[in-house]
């Protein structure tokens, strides 16, 4: 057996020659071979950056095993930063190979010696050595970081592998921070917590002479190993793939360290040792073993034979040596080797270890043990790794650290902490500006949302007061220069990206070690204090001394950012804010570097909210198009593993200072190209916070209300939240799963529902799940209970469980992680099943992420968010105050696209109308009257307009609900208005349905109506014709030639006769008031006796006439009014008067709408008319049925007086008596033509162009016209939603600036807004050219539809021109409205050429095209305005006006889009003393606005809360359908602020009161301050 280990060594050690043979310069070196198997070629010159390590791929995901040597790498990779104990068993496709290779079962015994080995593999020390000289300084840094937390050997010494030389990786080891406990310290339980590289500790070095049959790396591993535990340290031949043959790996000299933990049973050794071990033969590899000598304290040299013991005779050399001879070496030949070697390295005894051949491992390894504990215990030799840099330098070696870009880092970062000797005077001298002028700010900030301390005082005052101190804070901050700290560290972070890379990291490694001292005594000192003090005092100051001596690149970050903060509220031309303007793209970059940026600066609980919104801006600008990230969050209480949690998952380490981690800090992950499909993200951001219930923040005061905040704004900005509980911790547990529910809660309520996941640390039993079960049920029944007690105290009551708020599943929900360290550190290596458990994790929540059917936000969306977010847990009352612009942009894309569809459904439906309307009219063109049933065709129209009113219901629901599928634009915030809006589109449907049916059913009345009136013309037509023929032939018997004089007299003596005889039934008009009155009667009849009996007391007829008002009747009500007046209290009076303004002009629009139409009166409109006061009163204030009867009795006396004089005039138009006097000179004319034979077909063609086909055409375009003119002003943005809307109309008041246009908008608001609307319509359409391209689209259809007609009339071969005009009439029955006294026009024309009368009508038409083209050139909108079916003007009024509602405290209308919404909302409210409120006893006018009050501890009376007071915090418990948002600045409400102040003198005087008391800083608002809150109010920036 020892034969075949000899010969594998020397195999090993002889087939690959280490460096390049200089004569066959195309032969590849092993180095080449190797790095081209592994797949790393590509990163020998160019360097494997970190960023590609961390990013996430389908490797960082993928269960599937090693398929390729090139795999390897990066399985090894993913394994480490995981800190995975079995990172490097990479033996996976050696077996995957001799799986492929044996094909048979079969036993060979010819080939059972042979082939024992099928198939490729390589060594971990290959793979090792590979990866550190292909990776850059950084992944080299973590790389030996995350093997040391392994418990691995890192190396200390790497081979170039093409040259002798090779490398002290000093850099590499920079990061490694070990604790651990001496001897000397076991009293007093303290420890030592240092960098690796400045340990003073004596080394002892491992090396091979020649051949060697005993396991070098196997004995060290046991000798490091207790008894209990063995862990393979280094790689030995008898590991996974340790036999494989070494390529390049030989003279790679790595190292490790014993740390005792301070028990004596446990530690092997009691005082901290290096252990070093170069693989490969010390003579070919003399340099190393040159450089052991020199640093360590004794050299153990394992041996066969001393063929070459010359080179271990160097007078230089300063270590002991220790010969370690095999079994193999008990021989003559040794020890005729030694007698010299002994005498010039003066051993003794104890310098010879020969292992007897009956020796077991443990008694030797208790030998060797002994030995170096000996040596350890004597040593008098104590050197750090950074001291050895100068002996490698002496002998050639190169340092990783000596490149250009890491010394040039190390230089800025030393010239900053060299300077470092006191931290809190350095922090106070070279960081002034986030000390307490910052922490004075923040109170500041969140006291300017708050009110706490308002008092009594004017609170709009008072917050100016609050302005002018952060003001003067910004200035105090601006009087700093700039120190000489923060000019070295700003332009240091401007260098190139690698220097920039290794400054940070030196700054980061110095400033933990100036820390590290001062703290660890503060800390104990602390952990004292909180276990016996009770003096919060006490514990105060002590954490103040705490976060004053922490010090980290953190704390340069925050000065940067307040440097910036500060220049930004310099004018922008200052010459110290342009040069701070490069801050955040240096952060930017920084960020895309892999560090982590400070998101919440937890020693001032707040966000730099400039700064941090400005370095997102940047760096979105950098990456842009690829800007899409998803969030990741860990919560937990402090001390759980939560950063090691993200740590391990992501292979990242979050810069936190020594002291304890504070606030919030985000981390950039690339995501790559590979899995973007599954994750269509390009980053993952991972948020880091600190502990929840710390036992620091515990005694301080506001420690729940930082809790809460910090953890409702993280849970608000992350796609998934990880809950990190630790088993042990019960009552914590508690304690932050009520903050998370809370957080939750919120989120849900905002319209996000984020997705949580629990971890159960410290759990390892392997059926921990299904031994969990009970507990996961009793942990979701606990988060139920939570979630209600935390709904009830939210008011958010609907909420009944935990999976109301958020996405959680028990089952899938909860993952057990077992402790992170296998046995006792420090010696103690991560936990494999630690690893894989969050291995686990990880594919979870990518899975998770995954599968989101969420729109995936981008940075700019993160940014507002966080922004959103911190300005609402600014405020108290979170809940109502959440004021977010990706929600409210969100909000307004559904609103635009709801507001599209409704269009869609009201211009449909009105096509069909029109359409339906024109049938009625012209129903029974072809059928005989009285054979004619109407009724039935009215039926039909009805099933018709009710499958057509579903089939648009259906479509705009299916709309509605493909809408809310889409993953981009962020439909899920608005998901909790779905209800809403679709409840508005089925009240859409019942108003068009019964709009609908009321129109076809008065259109069907009146055609009936007609239907009579029309027979007795035509009768009366044929008596005519009958005589006209009579007297026709009378004239030609005379056979004389008769003068047109003569012909006259004929005709009058005949049109005497004939109006004689026939006998002409005067047709009465109806009384429209009794119809009125009847159906008023009808409508009042469920209000009972009293409405009954005020009906009696007044004729309608005396009704309706001046102007409406109200009056508190009864003396109790007249003396509540006078009180309120006195008082300065919501008069309800006004608002009553207020609404039924509103109602009446709604009221008179619908009967104008009805008498331009000169159609005959019907009993629906009264009813129509009194649904709309219905309506209206029902969704208004509460009024008394005085009110109600008084109200419908004015509208419907005016109503009824108008009705009234429309039926008049239909009825004088349409009587028979008249329309045949009217006809006279047409019979006349035809008389004439007759009895001379003339052609008529010219002239009748004209006639009936003109008096027919022109005025049904133009009542054509009239009724399409305003319809189009809505279509088209609703592609204007400012009316595609009531917010744009109210944006238009404000904006539009400040460019006029005139004190007028103000107050007819606050006073007048409807009035004003109905006005406005159509100037807007007649600046679009100023001239008659702009409406021309409407009206002329129109009258070619209808002209393309005559001739069409014409053609088939022609077609048909009539058998005379009155069924020629039938059928072309029968043609155009849905198209166009034609009278039917076209037909009699044609009676006396029997046998006219109808081919000759058609050509002649067809040229009318086109003059009469030409005629109506010229004239529509020429008339103006305002000209056509009164003859348009539709009115633009009104029903874009009804549409934008919504519910019409009001703020009950300013008046400020509501913007919430469908009409079927639950809350009203405005965008911007006004100052109270806008709506004539006054202070009492002053007359003052108010200056409060309410978005501030509902912030303050003020209350207010009013009608509904019966005049007492009530807080306005609570006000949703009196108006609890207003949503009134608190403003998310200061300057959100600077629009008002300006017209107010402007105008103060001029409100004063309009309302009968004083001037208000102008805060001071008002007076400094300008228009463009006022035009930039209305941007930022109505999200327009």
């Amino acid at each position: 057996m020892e034969s075949m280990e000899i010969d594998m060594i020397e195999n090993t050690a002889n087939a690959y020659p280490r460096e390049r043979d200089k004569t066959c310069p195309q032969e590849k070196t092993n180095l080449d071979i190797i790095l081209k198997d592994l797949g790393l070629e590509q990163y020998y010159k160019e360097k494997l950056p970190l960023s590609k390590i961390l990013e996430i791929d389908a490797k960082a995901v993928n269960d599937d095993l090693v398929k390729s040597i090139s795999d390897i790498p990066w399985y090894f990779l993913k394994k480490l930063m995981m800190v995975n104990v079995t990172a490097r068993n990479v033996n996976s496709v050696c077996e995957s190979n001799c799986d492929n290779a044996s094909e048979s079962d079969e036993l060979d015994f010819a080939d059972l010696f042979t082939n024992l080995k099928v198939g490729e593999s390589i060594n971990p020390l290959d793979l090792i050595t590979a990866l550190f000289l292909c990776s850059d300084g950084f992944v080299q840094q973590e790389v030996a970081l995350k093997m040391s937390m392994c418990q691995f050997s890192v190396p200390l010494l790497l081979p170039s592998c093409e040259t002798t030389q090779c490398k002290l990786m000093l850099w590499a080891m920079r990061d490694i921070v070990k604790k651990y406990r001496p001897q000397h310290l076991l009293e007093s339980k303290g420890f030592i917590e240092e960098r690796i590289v400045h340990c003073r500790l004596p080394m002892v070095s491992f090396v091979r002479l020649g051949k060697c049959s005993l396991s070098k790396s196997e004995t060290l591993n046991k000798l490091l190993s207790s008894s209990q535990q063995y862990h393979d340290t280094f790689v030995h031949r008898n590991m996974e793939c340790g036999d494989s043959p070494r390529k390049i790996a030989n003279g790679l000299t790595e190292i490790t360290w014993y740390l005792p933990c301070g028990n004596k049973n446990m530690d092997i050794f009691v005082e901290p040792i290096a252990v070093a071990n170069l693989h490969g033969d010390i003579a070919s590899f003399e340099t190393q073993f040159s450089f052991l000598c020199q640093t360590s304290e004794a050299v153990f040299v394992f041996f066969d034979h001393l063929d070459k013991c010359e080179l271990l005779i160097n007078k230089n050399f300063k270590a002991k040596f220790f010969l370690v001879g095999s079994p193999s070496s008990r021989n003559e030949k040794t020890l005729t080797a030694l007698k010299p070697l002994a005498a010039s390295l003066h051993l003794t005894k104890a310098n010879l270890i020969i292992r007897p051949e009956d020796q077991n491992d443990a008694d030797f390894v208790k030998d060797l043990k002994k030995t170096v504990s000996d040596v350890v215990g004597k040593s008098k030799m104590k050197m750090s790794i950074e001291q050895m840099a100068g002996i490698a330098h002496e002998l050639g070696i190169l340092v990783d650290e000596d490149s250009r870009e890491c010394q040039a880092g190390k230089q800025k970062a030393d010239a900053i902490t060299e300077k470092i000797k006191d931290i809190y005077k350095y922090k106070e001298n070279q960081l002034p500006l986030q000390g307490k002028i910052w922490k004075e700010l923040t109170c500041l900030e969140k006291e300017e949302f708050r009110l706490r301390k308002a008092g009594s005082e004017n609170i709009e005052q008072y917050k100016c007061d609050l302005q002018r101190r952060k003001i003067e804070m910004r200035k105090k901050q601006n009087s700093y220069d700039m120190s000489s700290a923060m000019t070295c560290f700003i332009h240091a972070i401007s260098s190139p990206a690698t220097e920039r890379c290794y400054f940070l990291k030196w700054m980061r490694m110095n400033l933990d070690n100036v820390s590290r001292t001062k703290l660890s005594g503060l800390r104990e000192l602390y952990k004292e204090k909180c276990s016996n003090s009770i003096n919060k005092d006490e514990i105060k100051e002590i954490d103040i001394q705490l976060s004053n001596s922490s010090l980290g690149t953190e704390h340069f970050f925050r000065e940067m950012g307040q440097l910036y903060e500060a220049s930004v509220s310099l004018p922008e031309r200052d010459l110290s804010r342009k040069q701070m303007q490069h801050l955040p793209e240096l952060c930017a970059k920084m960020l895309l570097d892999g560090f982590p940026l400070e998101l919440v600066d937890g020693d001032a609980s707040n966000i730099p909210l400039r700064w941090v919104s400005d370095v997102l801006s940047k760096l979105n600008d950098m990456v842009s198009p690829k800007n899409k990230i998803m969030v990741v969050t860990v919560l937990g209480v402090q001390s759980t593993g939560k950063s090691t949690l993200l740590n391990t998952m992501f292979g990242v380490q979050f810069a936190v200072s020594s002291g304890r981690c504070t606030g919030a800090f985000m981390l950039l992950i690339k995501v790559n190209e590979d899995v973007k499909k599954v994750f269509n993200c390009d980053f993952l951001v991972i948020l880091d916070t600190e502990g929840l219930k710390s036992p620091e923040l515990a005694q301080l005061d506001n420690s729940y209300e930082h809790d809460n905040e910090l953890a409702t704004l993280v849970v608000g900005l992350s796609d998934i939240t990880i809950i990190n509980i630790a088993m042990e911790n019960s009552t914590e547990m508690k304690d932050i799963l009520q903050i998370v529910v809370h957080a939750f809660l919120r989120m849900k309520e905002v319209g996000k529902k984020p997705k949580c996941q629990f971890v159960h640390q410290n759990v390892s039993d392997v059926s921990a799940h299904e031994k969990n079960l009970r507990d996961r049920k009793l942990l979701l029944q606990q988060l139920d209970e939570m979630t209600q007690a935390a709904a009830r105290m939210e008011k958010k009551e609907k909420n009944k469980s935990f999976t109301d708020v958020m996405v959680y599943n028990p089952d899938t929900g909860n993952c057990y992680v077992p402790g992170l360290w296998n046995g006792n550190p420090p010696m103690a290596p991560v936990n494999a099943g630690y690893s894989e458990a969050v291995y686990e994790l990880k594919k979870k929540l990518i899975h998770v992420l995954g599968g989101s059917e969420q729109s995936i936000q981008t940075i700019l969306d993160f940014k507002k968010w966080m922004t959103s977010l911190w300005n609402a847990v600014k405020h108290e009352n979170f809940i109502f105050s959440f004021r977010n612009s990706l929600v409210a942009e969100a909000y307004m894309k559904l609103c635009t696209e709801f507001n599209r569809w409704e269009r869609e459904f009201r211009k449909g439906m009105f096509t069909w109308v029109t359409k339906a309307e024109t049938r009625i009219s012209n129903y029974g063109i072809d059928t005989d009257p009285e054979k004619s049933d109407i009724t039935g065709f009215l039926c039909t129209l009805q099933n018709e307009a009710l499958s057509m009113l579903s089939k648009w219901e259906t479509k705009l629901l299916e709309n509605l609900k493909e809408y809310f599928k889409q993953t981009e634009g962020h439909v899920y915030l608005v998901e909790g208005y779905r209800e809403e809006f679709s409840n508005s589109a089925k009240s859409l449907r019942q108003e068009m349905q019964r709009s609908v049916l009321n129109q076809l059913t008065a259109a069907a009345d009146i055609r009936r109506g007609m239907n009579e009136l029309e027979k007795i013309k035509e009768n009366q037509t044929k008596e005519v014709e009958k005589s006209v023929f009579e007297l026709i032939a009378k004239c030609r018997q005379k056979k004389v030639q008769m003068t047109d004089a003569e012909l006259d007299k004929e005709f009058d003596g005949m049109w005497k006769q004939i109006v004689t005889k026939l006998s002409f039934s005067e047709q009465k008009p109806q009384d429209v008031y009794n119809s009125v009155s009847y159906s008023l009667r009808h409508n009042l009849t469920q209000k009972g006796s009293r409405a009954c009996e005020l009906l009696s007391r007044v004729n309608l007829r005396d009704c309706g006439s001046g102007y409406f008002k109200y009056t508190a009747e009864g003396w109790m009500n007249k003396a509540i009014h006078t009180m309120q007046k006195a008082f300065n209290i919501k008069d309800h009076v006004n608002d009553v008067q207020k609404m039924a303004d509103s109602i009446i002009y709604a009221c008179r629009l619908y009967v104008a709408e009805k008498i331009v139409q000169k159609t005959n009166y019907h009993e629906n409109y009264i009813r129509d008319i009194l649904h709309i006061i219905d309506e209206r009163l029902q969704k208004n204030v509460s009024t008394d049925i005085d009110f109600e009867v008084s109200l419908k009795q004015y509208i419907c006396g005016f109503a009824a007086r108008d009705f009234q004089k429309m039926h008049i005039d239909f009825v004088h138009a349409n009587d028979p008596y008249r329309c045949l006097m009217k006809d006279k000179e047409k019979f006349r004319s035809d008389f004439k033509d007759v009895f001379h034979k003339r052609d008529q077909c010219q002239k009748k063609a004209k006639e009936f162009t003109e008096k027919y086909l022109k005025p049904a055409v133009e009542a054509y375009v009239n009724r399409y016209l305003g319809d189009d003119v809505i279509d088209e002003m609703l592609k204007k943005e400012l009316f595609s939603t009531r917010m744009s809307f109210q944006y238009a109309i404000l904006l539009d008041l400040l460019v006029k600036d005139n004190f007028s246009t103000y107050l007819g908008y606050i006073c007048s608001y409807e009035d004003y807004v109905k006005t406005w609307i159509l100037d807007q319509i007649f600046q679009h359409f100023p001239d008659a050219q702009s409406k021309f391209e409407f009206e002329d689209r129109r009258l070619k259809t209808s002209i393309g539809n005559i001739n069409n007609a014409i053609n088939k009339a022609k077609r048909n071969k009539s058998s005379n021109l009155q069924t020629f005009v039938k059928d072309m009439c029968r043609e155009l029955h849905d198209k166009l409205s034609i009278s039917r006294d076209a037909h009699s026009a044609f009676m006396i024309l029997n046998q006219a050429d109808q081919e000759q009368f058609a050509l002649w009508l067809t040229q009318s038409v086109k003059d009469m095209e030409d005629g109506l083209r010229e004239k529509f050139k020429r008339t103006t909108f305002k000209m056509i305005l009164e003859n348009l079916h539709v009115k633009p003007q009104d029903e874009m009024f009804k549409r934008l006006i919504g519910c019409g509602k009001q703020c009950p405290f300013c008046g400020a209308p509501c913007e919430a889009g469908g009409n079927a919404h639950n809350d009203h909302f405005a965008s911007l409210h006004r100052q109270e003393g806008l709506g004539r409120y006054r202070w009492d006893g002053s007359e003052k006018l108010v200056t409060d606005i309410c978005t501030t009050l509902v912030s303050s501890d003020i209350s207010f009376r009013c009608n509904e809360t019966n005049n007492q007071r009530h807080p306005y915090k609570r006000y949703r418990e009196i108006f609890p359908n207003w949503d009134i948002r608190p403003d998310g600045s200061f300057q959100a409400s600077d629009y008002w602020k300006f017209v107010m102040t402007k105008y103060n003198v001029n409100f004063a005087d309009t309302f009968s009161a004083k001037p208000a008391e102008i805060p001071s800083a008002w007076n400094n608002i300008t228009v463009k301050h006022a035009q930039a809150s209305l941007q930022e109010s109505f999200g327009k920036n």
